[in-house]
């Protein structure tokens, strides 16, 4: 059983967040449930993440690695721990 169907009570915050941010995040109305929220706000941090990732892959060279030199190095690194 979830949280929210045990406790009906339902409680409101404000968060004040700039335009920017507001766009950004993909909000599309004022008043949102909570899972909705967190549903923007993770999707928001898994591209951050995503484009630090491509961003130190492009730094290190690896963006151009085919998959057989990764599967390769894969198998390296592997191969040393045993």
């Amino acid at each position: 059983m979830k949280i929210y169907e045990v406790n009906k009570i339902m409680k409101s915050i404000n968060v004040q967040i700039s335009e920017i941010e507001y766009n950004t995040f993909g909000f599309i109305k004022d008043n949102i449930p909570f899972s909705e929220f967190a549903d923007l706000i993770e999707r928001q941090i898994a591209k951050q993440a995503l484009r630090r990732c491509v961003s130190l892959a492009d730094s290190q060279g690896l963006s151009t690695m085919s998959m057989d030199e990764i599967n390769s190095e894969i198998n390296a690194v592997r191969q040393c721990k045993k």
